[in-house]
């Protein structure tokens, strides 16, 4: 053994790991599992272990859970539960039950991290209130995945899942985020992304880079990067596989500090609050609360505010 060797590589194998240090699942534990988002190559060896030691496995899709075992070539060990959005509030305390009673469960969902846009929340919360232990088996995720692929910022983003379907409510919910500076990553329906990409269009400038991401890790992987207006365009005939949307933030612009202060001063005098007035001229504007509200402050004591950058 030389100089160089990594201190944990001196210390002994906790218990329930293997030679190669991959955990069992832990008994009274709650571990969730990501599964593969495509390429079942992706398919952790930790996942493995999880599926064939657990006492019990929560599934989003149980034909799934089994068909992803049949294809990596393990054999699901405890007994299998159906886990999914429409009874994940009625089998919550029925999972809590088997882990405080010694049992180790398993969460899994159809692709991904179990608890981003899939069960798993819930019952991580239930959890954490009630002391029951829960750790995760990390793994693919298409919202990492489609990030990284888009060749749009990635230090700062902020992830929004499925966009309402009813016309009107995506429409409210994209002019909130049109000020967003952060890159975007949204999941979306082949069904619905033309019609995603149009309102996206619409609501942020057709000239907004954006990426569609979908079929990831998969062999018909594809990026298209381009603006939301182009995307609208060669969406027209269709998408097929599952898709990812990355849309880049909002760009900085000017702010006429002046005008925004006035705004919240008047708003302030029909009886808001000038602190919320501020965040309410903020959120239109594209600039920082704190801004806006210092600008007033420094408005109604005589001073004139300069225009910025946000």
């Amino acid at each position: 053994m030389n100089d160089d060797t990594p201190e944990e590589a001196l210390l002994p194998a906790p218990a329930g790991a293997d030679a190669a240090g991959i955990d069992a699942p832990r008994p009274g534990t709650i571990t969730l599992a990501a599964t593969p988002i495509g390429n079942v190559s992706d398919a952790s060896p930790r996942l493995r272990a999880a599926l064939e030691g657990a006492d019990v496995v929560a599934a989003e899709d149980t034909r799934r859970l089994f068909a992803l075992a049949r294809r990596l070539g393990v054999r699901v060990g405890g007994r299998v539960v159906a886990f999914h959005e429409h009874n994940e509030t009625a089998r919550t305390p029925e999972l809590l039950e088997a882990a405080r009673a010694g049992s180790a469960v398993v969460v899994v969902s159809d692709a991904g991290m179990p608890g981003i846009s899939d069960p798993g929340y819930r019952l991580v919360v239930a959890a954490a209130a009630a002391g029951v232990p829960v750790t995760v088996a990390p793994g693919p995720s298409a919202v990492l995945t489609a990030l990284v692929l888009s060749g749009l910022a990635s230090d700062r983003f902020t992830f929004e899942g499925f966009l309402p379907r009813k016309a009107g409510e995506r429409q409210r919910a994209l002019a909130e985020l049109a000020a967003e500076p952060r890159t975007m990553v949204f999941l979306e329906s082949p069904r619905r992304t033309h019609q995603t990409l149009q309102s996206m269009a619409d609501a942020f400038g057709g000239d907004r880079p954006a990426a569609l991401c979908r079929e990831l890790t998969k062999t018909h992987e594809e990026v298209r990067r381009a603006s939301l207006e182009e995307l609208v365009t060669l969406t027209a005939d269709g998408v097929l596989g599952e898709v990812v949307l990355v849309v880049a933030g909002a760009p900085a612009r000017a702010v006429d500090l002046a005008t925004a202060a006035e705004q919240a001063l008047e708003l302030a005098a029909g009886g808001m609050r000038l602190k919320a007035a501020a965040a309410q001229v903020a959120a239109r504007v594209g600039a920082r609360p704190n801004e806006v509200y210092r600008a007033a402050l420094a408005a109604r004591d005589g001073d004139t505010p300069r225009p910025t950058t946000s």
